[in-house]
């Protein structure tokens, strides 16, 4: 009978993780250095599976073997395997890597959103702006046709009142008259002083 032939690295040659793992947790960098050439490709593959990004995966893989030296001592054989237990540590980190990202993004949006808004003061004056405009509104319908049309060309439109009385064919002094007049009932309407 032949005997079985093994391609790669020798099962028996390679250090048992569970037992370098303990080693780490003892401070014994050999052991650690070991275990990093064991794990390092595994880990990157599940922070990858979860971030997509090279070079955030990167930055998480080496956040996570950190974390295998620094927790080592926290490690339970009677859990689960080494491995299994360095690969959970990866996951945990990527996904909080994600949740990081999201909620930063998140933070950034508000912000924004904070930034786009007007001040207090701008509002306020928006809003009194507006009321002011409907009131001169309502008190202009309270004018006479003709006063209404005068005051529109001079103030609004910014006619002189030789072009308001040429635009209305009407004598300068009519004109004139009609203005003031109209301009005396939209004080009153408005309530200014005298």
């Amino acid at each position: 009978m032949r005997e079985a032939v093994h391609i790669g690295p020798n099962p028996a040659a390679e250090p048992d993780l569970q037992q370098l793992v303990g080693e780490v947790a003892l401070g014994d960098r050999e052991a650690f250095a070991a275990v990093y050439d064991l794990v390092a490709a595994p880990v990157l593959g599940v922070v990858r599976s979860v971030l997509r990004d090279r070079a955030q995966s990167e930055e998480v893989t080496q956040e996570v073997l950190v974390e295998v030296w620094r927790t080592a001592a926290r490690y339970r054989p009677e859990r689960g395997t080494a491995l299994n237990w360095i690969l959970t540590l990866a996951h945990r980190r990527a996904v909080d890597r994600v949740r990081s990202v999201e909620a930063s993004a998140a933070r950034e949006e508000r912000a924004a959103l904070l930034d786009r808004l007007p001040e207090y003061d701008e509002v306020s004056e928006q809003v009194e702006a507006r009321l002011e405009r409907e009131q001169v509104r309502r008190c202009l319908r309270t004018l006479t046709e003709l006063q209404r049309q005068s005051v529109t060309l001079a103030y609004y439109r910014g006619l002189t009142y030789r072009e308001v009385a040429e635009a209305l064919a009407l004598p300068l002094g009519t004109v004139k008259t009609r203005l003031r007049d109209g301009l005396i009932r939209l004080r009153d309407c408005l309530g200014v002083g005298a």
